[in-house]
């Protein structure tokens, strides 16, 4: 399967990407399995054999330590079965608000050897929201004088939901007095206006009460009601004018509370009562807690710290309404400018728990990611490594980065490192910050052992002690555990193969060198043995050294006297007679 883009169907129904919806997936979805899957899914519901469609095998789940790296756990694997189920609840109105496309990014790491996945899930809206009226009753106030084709603005109703199961209609009921249209005013939102179809008389009917209804697209359907009710006033024959139909403002992030954004401005050709200009909110969703509206100044102040991460802008619209009832609608719109303030975050995700010194260049050491929730150039990343380390930081995908080794490792001369990697935006000024992970060099039998000395002379006096130590050798290896544990052994002498062993012995442990028998000068003056100090590693290392036995001489004979004899022929001969035989 490698990086091929896959589409997987989720046990509850298939989902199918038309090339007109490609372009929506560019970059975040492509070369990457894509499930679909419905909101609101019961904990346990399995969306896909995760282990197929990376092509791992199920039995190597447990010891790959295949997991989910992410700050909310939606999702779980199956180490039994591969599957990847669902763990929590999935509110798609809670994860994506407004937005038709809904994908959660899952990053799936595994080890031995390490990796990371990159999947997606689309969840799909269903419709558990009906749409709502922000208020049960509206009430307008409109003058008898009012001309037959006067439009009369009216709250939107709001839908949670997306697509088909969003708001797509309103229904008026029946009066011989007003229809309704419904006109896009704020960013695709449609909003309803009430048409005036007959002159009004408040002699004969100061009052209608009409119902509107609002409904979605879903199956079935659903729907909710508002009551209008419309008192009937005496003239008023000029409603009030903004000075523009729509504002736009940028606004900094992080302004303190209180902070002036805009002052909008509405007149009144009229007189007295009907000219005095009341401004108020007519959009509240999310504006009333951050925004606040001097309702006879028509100036708007930041209420609450304004953070570019939670929303980039603000759509808003005011009504300015005069003493007489009638109100006209501007539309505002708040770009909010993101500022770096926001320091990047470095994530350990996996890091290797052995790394041995015979590493090869580019062995995968962690796996990190970073974070920064600021935009643009506040939000793009580097990483360093602060210490001269012989490893390298490689980017991967998704602000996913390797520590791979770059260089020979040599566990005797360092065996641990603290290396720090250090995560800096591009923000002005720049924003970083570090993190710090220790790695131990695992050791190889990579150093054979040392003699302390190439060669050893030793003297001993004859007549020694069988069993008497004669001489030690000693060497080195600065390898751990069983690669560094040495034992000595005789591999070669000038001795006769079969005599060795009963003249001399080598302590394996120790490598004290024993006389197994009394050396004699008279027979033996000096030998030399082969001794090897070998480790235990695998394959084992030795080295060898030399030792020469010089063995010295005793008054441990008497002398002898030569005595004339005569020989067959009387000659005389000599004769050897020990000095303490003679009488």
């Amino acid at each position: 399967m490698g990086n091929r883009a896959k589409l997987r169907s989720s046990t509850w129904r298939r989902q199918v990407l038309f090339p007109f919806l490609l372009p929506l997936f560019s970059g975040a979805l492509s070369e990457q399995i894509l499930y679909s899957i419905p909101e609101e899914m019961a904990r346990g519901s399995v969306v896909g054999n995760l282990a197929e469609d990376l092509g791992l095998h199920v039995q190597d789940l447990l010891t790959r330590n295949l997991r989910i790296s992410a700050e909310k756990q939606y999702f779980t694997i199956d180490k039994e079965t591969g599957n990847l189920l669902v763990s929590d609840r999935i509110d798609r109105e809670s994860l994506c608000s407004q937005n038709p496309l809904c994908v959660l990014p899952l990053e799936i790491v595994a080890e031995n050897p390490l990796n990371v996945f990159h999947i997606n899930v689309m969840i799909d809206d269903i419709n558990d929201n009906p749409p709502h009226f922000p208020q049960n009753n509206i009430v307008l106030q409109i003058n008898e004088f009012v001309i037959p084709g006067t439009q009369f603005g009216l709250e939107s109703a709001i839908d949670a939901d997306v697509g088909p199961n969003s708001l797509q209609s309103y229904q008026l009921s029946y009066s011989e007095h007003f229809s309704l249209i419904v006109k896009d005013k704020t960013e695709g939102k449609n909003a309803p206006e009430l048409v005036l179809e007959k002159s009004l008389d408040r002699e004969q009917q100061s009052s209608h009460l009409l119902v509107l209804t609002a409904m979605d697209g879903g199956d079935p359907v659903r729907t909710s009601t508002t009551q209008i009710r419309i008192k009937v006033t005496d003239a008023n024959d000029n409603p009030p004018v903004f000075s523009q139909n729509v504002y736009k403002v940028s606004l900094r992030e992080n302004l303190p509370p209180g902070t002036s954004v805009l002052k909008v401005t509405a007149t009144d050709q009229d007189e007295g009562i009907n000219a005095e200009i009341t401004y108020s909110f007519k959009t509240l969703r999310d504006i009333g807690n951050k925004f606040m509206l001097d309702h006879q100044s028509g100036e708007i102040k930041s209420k609450d710290p304004i953070d570019f991460e939670i929303s980039s802008s603000y759509t808003m619209s005011i009504e300015a309404e005069d003493g007489g009832g009638m109100a006209a609608e501007c539309k505002i719109i708040l770009e909010i400018v993101d500022e770096n303030d926001n320091t990047p975050e470095v994530v350990f995700t996996s890091v290797s728990s052995s790394i041995t010194e015979d590493a090869e260049p580019g062995t995968v050491i962690a796996l990190f990611k970073t974070y920064d929730q600021d935009s643009g150039e506040n939000g793009e990343v580097t990483c360093l490594i602060e210490e001269k380390v012989p490893f390298r930081i490689v980017p991967s995908s998704n602000n996913y980065y390797k520590l791979v080794t770059d260089g020979a490792l040599d566990r005797e001369q360092t065996p641990e490192y603290n290396v720090t990697i250090t995560a800096t935006d591009r923000g002005k000024p720049p924003l970083s910050s570090s993190r710090s992970v220790t790695l131990h060099i695992g050791d190889i039998n990579d150093n054979a052992p040392v003699f302390h000395q190439a060669s050893y002379v030793v003297h001993v006096a004859e007549n020694n002690p069988p069993g008497a130590s004669i001489a030690q050798v000693s060497a080195s290896d600065p390898d751990l555990g069983p690669n560094g544990r040495v034992s000595y052994s005789i591999v070669a002498s000038d001795l006769e193969p079969l005599a060795l062993s009963s003249y001399v012995s080598v302590s394996a442990q120790s490598g004290v060198v024993f006389a197994q028998r009394a050396f004699d000068h008279e027979q033996l003056r000096a030998f030399e043995l082969t001794l090897q100090a070998r480790d235990q590693g695998s394959p084992a290392l030795s080295a060898n050294a030399s030792l020469r036995v010089l063995v010295g001489d005793r008054n441990d004979n008497a002398p002898r006297v030569l005595y004339p004899a005569l020989g067959p022929d009387g000659s005389a001969l000599f004769d050897t007679v020990p000095r303490a035989a003679q009488p």
